[in-house]
């Protein structure tokens, strides 16, 4: 059995495509997504057979962007050609300015390295950074096109199955045909049909919330000179992010050489589903800036609203944003169906965690087959769970902290720290190398399941997860009754900072 003494925190030796042998594992990946991409890339690399299943024509590399975290970008290095892209594509030098609604700056423009500095952070490794997902998609897209692996479009999954007879599992499209593998991986996002073999459909709850979402050409903001000299780079054509904190709201922008974004949380207007499909108008985006609670006196500056007056027809997403309780497994019971990604945990853009988890699992999950070998998939599995769940669970409502800060924020108290106007993104969470961590502790988990002892109560390897914290199941009702209440989230004992 392969073993790499690593510890968390180090960095595992680059192994490129090639340098694990064959090791005879099918495995059947559903979705394109970032958690299905990013699998199909690491299973071919430990030597697994690949087939890849995708519902729509094509793979969808729309969006605006979201946050990378620096525990899901370690894997690069063993793929020279995508650290090269990554780099390429990433935003260097940027800037970040932090406004209320109304324009008034808090916190005039920093270098994103100089915050760093100041947090006792290395710029050179940074816990993340914003990534553009069209570009990022087509990065991943291209590197599954060049290295062969089989995707097929238009195959819209109905059913899972699994038989622990033979050791098999696999899936039911709309047509009747069947597809078989060794191990399944469901990547399918919230509402996979695996749910029925997992353990029934987690239902989705409206949490009264949405976003408007917007990205387009740069060349746009040359309809209005104020909004394109408000809204420039920084000299030497750096990017800039602005956030804009208000009362029950928040948005941020991000200008960069070739494109404009912009972002905003609201109250629900009745417009809103959950569907990057979903576009409106800006005058319904003008209508409900007004209405927002608390914008009586003190409304929204003037310069946003011209931004969204720039912003090309059918361009503005409107996407509500529903809340889902912790799934209780991931898996089937023979272990031969696992679900990553969105399909297995969910999260809130504010976590600014959803992206990040969802490659750690994909790392993570094909790191213990590698490990475990053919003839013990159910094992491996149920290790990688026990890796990622209760992770997965901390970092969810961690999530649901952050977008409280940001919709309630202490004025007073941000004038006297500006780091309190800024989500928490702790340093279990980046730090964390889910590859090492599998090399690492795979043995320990196993002879751990072997004894009995439960995943809550597992003491062999350190946690990637608030040291001190013990799991206890938790509830969407309970948070929301707590936001309603106005109480502060309850994250639990442990270090959470």
């Amino acid at each position: 059995m392969p073993h790499a003494l690593t510890s968390r925190n180090s960095a595992m030796e680059s192994k490129p495509l090639g340098s694990y042998k064959p090791s005879g594992i099918d495995v059947l990946i559903i979705g394109t997504g970032l958690a299905g991409l990013v699998a199909a890339l690491e299973c071919i690399r430990k030597g697994h057979n690949v087939r890849v299943l995708e519902r729509n024509e094509s793979i969808n590399t729309n969006g605006d962007m979201y946050f990378m975290g620096l525990s899901a970008t370690r894997f690069l290095k063993h793929w020279p050609d995508l650290q090269e892209e990554y780099h390429r594509i990433s935003l260097h030098n940027a800037w970040i300015e932090t406004f209320k609604h109304s324009g008034e700056v808090i916190i005039t423009p920093k270098k994103v390295a100089d915050r760093l500095r100041a947090q006792g952070l290395d710029p050179d490794t940074p816990p993340g950074e914003f990534q553009m997902r069209p570009l990022v998609y087509k990065m991943f897209v291209s590197a599954v096109e060049k290295h062969g692996v089989s995707v097929e479009f238009n195959r819209k999954v109905v059913n899972y199955f699994e038989d622990e007879t033979t050791g098999k599992a696999g899936c039911i499209i709309e047509d009747g045909e069947r597809y078989e593998a060794d191990v399944v991986i469901a990547a399918d996002g919230v509402g996979s049909k695996s749910q029925k073999l997992v353990g029934g459909q987690v239902r989705a709850r409206p949490s009264g919330r949405a976003m408007w979402r917007a990205a387009f050409p740069i060349e746009h903001l040359d309809k209005n000179p104020e909004v394109k000299e408000f809204f420039k780079m920084m000299p030497n054509r750096e990017p800039i992010v602005r956030t804009w904190l208000g009362p029950s709201t928040y948005a941020l922008t991000l200008t960069r050489e070739d494109v404009m974004v912009w972002i905003m949380n609201h109250d629900v207007t009745g417009s809103e589903k959950e569907s990057w499909s979903n576009t409106i108008e800006a005058d319904e985006v003008l209508q409900g800036m007004d209405e927002m609670p608390g914008m009586e006196t003190n409304k929204w500056a003037p310069i946003f609203k011209d931004l969204v007056k720039v912003t090309p027809p059918n361009t503005i997403v409107n996407f509500e944003l529903l809340w889902r309780n912790p799934q209780p497994t991931w898996t089937s019971p023979g272990a031969r169906v696992i679900q990553i990604g969105d399909a297995a945990h969910s999260y809130l853009p504010a976590s600014g965690n959803g992206a990040t988890q969802a490659i750690e699992d994909a790392i993570s999950i094909a790191s213990c087959l590698q490990i475990g070998g053919k003839e013990n998939i159910p094992q491996s599995v149920r290790a990688h769970i026990r890796f990622r769940f209760i992770r997965n669970s901390c970092a969810q409502k961690l999530g649901f902290s952050n977008a409280e800060l940001l919709q309630d924020t202490d004025w007073d108290k941000v004038k006297l720290d500006p780091r309190r106007a800024a989500p928490k993104l702790p340093k279990w969470v980046w730090s964390h190398d889910p590859e090492a961590y599998a090399y690492e502790n795979y043995g320990k988990a196993v002879a751990s399941m072997k004894k009995g002892i439960k995943m809550e109560d597992e003491t062999s390897f350190e946690p990637n997860y608030p040291k001190g914290y013990k799991y206890e199941p938790w509830s969407i009702e309970k948070i929301m009754g707590d936001m309603r209440a106005g109480n502060p989230i309850e994250l639990g004992a442990g270090d959470w900072d």
